[in-house]
């Protein structure tokens, strides 16, 4: 019984150690030689009093070397290998302040001068209520530092490649927006600068080898010679330098020092070494501006830190921004050139005014702000079969080289429907959108006529009718104008009428007074409200009354609100005094 209680008290009476009673000794010893991580043990001034092999083999050194020594200053690094202020010393820390402490990825000095990035845990130990020692546990953590790495190189390749994506998507949207081509490679400069590059510069093909310096975007802080832009050197067909490479329809050219060190073998490439010479270039990317048909210049970016080269992936980049680029600039040149060519048939369509008897007639025609397509805006004025002056202003709906044919077609069909036969001017519109929609090219459109009625020596009367159109405008000498509303109908192409539905309006016009028709461009603006716009056009036209007819019309065009795309016409008519000479 007492042999059996004797057992029960050591083992707790449950056949197993009790939670108070330590294991002995050789257990003791075998789980420190077994451990598989690292760990040494340190008195209390921080010396190594016992090392087991993991934590020899981890460190590369022999266990016997390292008993005694400092352990901070023998092994305690930071991750580029400098010594830690002890102050500063997570581990030294536990001897200090008494408290469990642990870290990731610190760095310990192997003995052969390698640094071993370790996980660690330390703890202090206690012996009568004072730390005595410290015991360290520690392991290899090469694989979960290589791990962030990977992870931070990763992350920074997506931040580059949202970077670039931004980029591409910004530049697409400037060479969209920006319809006049200088202007939108000069954009395009100051997008690439410095996000991309330090400096930038596009040449534009003029002719066959001809090219033009159109946009430089120097370096940030760059205070020399301004003056880069401007004609250069024709591309030689035989030269093998990048820019002429690039301009005669090659691909893409990524440029390192010794290619931008190359001698020069002809006047274009010296002219851009010259370029690398003043800014500085340590990597260049040169690509093409094209399109499926043809090369229309080139785009230069480049960077001056040796530590920051291109890479093939911005190549591509600049590569696609240089095809949206080339694609821009040709779809802007036909834009112009389709712009000019309905501009130049629609100067030619309006004829010279007559000028009847005593009565004096002036008109203008602007064509849309820059970089928007031409419209179907026109004046015009005739004598008819009766000897009775016309005035007519209209507008065909849509702004480009199809509207401005419409207008021409529009144009004549009404001066063939006004001449046939002595007409109000409301039949005759309704003629004209009968023959329109049973003839022609069906198209909505504005269109005022007046007829200028009375006999040679006055007085006269304006008899009119409006599909559409904005309503006239009379200016009386004494500076009294209003809009004329009574005469207003239904545009042009909208439904089939019957000939007689639309109406006539019928107005004595003063000796001295003027009368104005035009289209909507005179008064409209994006954003602008219309009914203010007609007081406006009505208050600027009361002031000019008694100015000559021509300054009235130059006048009123001066005081058109900015920022408009459409085009306008007018036409104006002037009424001399009753009997007054010509």
């Amino acid at each position: 019984m007492t042999d059996r209680a004797g057992t029960a008290d050591e083992t707790g009476g449950r056949g197993t150690p009790s939670a108070e009673t330590p294991p002995d000794g050789a257990l003791l010893q075998a789980m420190f030689a077994d451990l598989g991580t690292g760990l040494y043990l340190t008195d209390g001034a921080g010396r190594i009093s016992a090392v087991n092999p993991r934590a020899a083999e981890l460190l590369g050194r022999p266990a016997e070397t390292m008993l005694g020594a400092d352990a901070h200053d023998l092994l305690h690094r930071d991750a580029e290998g400098g010594i830690i202020p002890r102050s500063a010393c997570g581990l030294w820390g536990v001897l200090e302040r008494g408290r469990p402490a642990c870290g990731e990825c610190a760095a310990f000095l192997r003995g052969d001068g390698d640094l071993l990035p370790v996980s660690w845990t330390a703890s202090p130990i206690r012996r009568n209520g004072r730390v005595r020692a410290a015991a360290v546990l520690f392991a290899d953590a090469s694989a979960q530092r290589a791990a962030a790495g990977r992870r931070s190189d990763r992350l920074a390749a997506l931040e580059r490649l949202t970077e670039r994506l931004a980029v591409a998507s910004e530049a697409g949207a400037v060479l969209a927006q920006i319809p006049e081509v200088d202007e939108a490679l000069r954009r395009l400069g100051r997008l690439l600068v410095p996000r991309l590059a330090e400096w930038a510069v596009v040449d534009l093909c003029t002719g066959p080898q001809e090219v033009r310096r159109a946009v430089v975007v120097p370096p940030e802080g760059y205070s020399g010679d301004p003056v880069w832009e401007g004609p250069l050197p024709p591309v030689s067909e035989g030269s093998g330098a990048p820019l002429a490479r690039a301009l005669r329809g090659g691909e893409a050219l990524l440029l390192g020092p010794d290619d931008i060190a190359a001698p020069a073998d002809a006047p274009l490439a010296q002219a851009q070494r010259e370029l690398f010479s003043v800014f500085g270039a340590t990597s260049v990317i040169i690509t093409p501006l094209r399109t499926a048909r043809r090369v229309l210049g080139a785009l230069t970016v480049a960077r001056t830190d040796p530590s920051r080269p291109f890479d093939a992936a911005e190549l591509a980049l600049l590569d696609d921004i240089g095809r949206r680029t080339g694609l821009a600039v040709d779809g802007a040149r036909l834009t112009v050139r389709q712009r000019e060519v309905a501009e130049t048939m629609q100067r030619h369509l309006l004829s010279p005014l007559p000028q009847p008897g005593r009565l004096r007639l002036a008109a203008r025609y602007r064509p849309a702000p820059e970089g928007s397509e031409a419209g179907g805006d026109w004046y015009d004025a005739l004598v008819l079969a009766d000897g009775v002056t016309a005035m007519v202003v209209g507008d065909v709906l849509g702004h480009d080289l199809r509207a401005a044919a419409r207008m021409a077609q529009l144009r004549n069909m009404l001066r063939s429907v006004a001449w046939d036969r002595v007409e109000p001017p409301s039949l005759i519109l309704d003629r004209l959108e009968h023959a329109v929609l049973a003839v022609g090219d069906p198209a909505l459109a504005t269109v005022a006529m007046a007829r200028i009625e009375g006999p040679q020596e006055g007085p006269w009367q304006l008899h009119w009718a409006s599909a559409g159109n904005p309503p006239p405008l009379l200016v009386t000498e004494d500076g009294d104008a209003r809009h004329l509303e009574a005469g207003q109908n239904l545009m042009l192409g909208v439904e089939w009428h019957d000939i007689g539905d639309r109406h006539d309006a019928v107005e004595p016009l003063p000796a001295h007074s003027t009368v104005l028709f035009y289209t909507n461009g005179l008064v409209h603006a994006p954003g602008d409200d219309l009914g203010a716009a007609m007081e406006r056009l009505r208050r600027h036209a009361a002031a000019l009354a008694r100015h000559p007819l021509e300054e009235f019309c130059d006048r009123l065009l001066e005081r058109v609100p900015r920022g408009g795309a459409d085009d306008l016409a007018l036409i104006a008519l002037r009424v001399p005094d009753i009997g007054e000479d010509a």
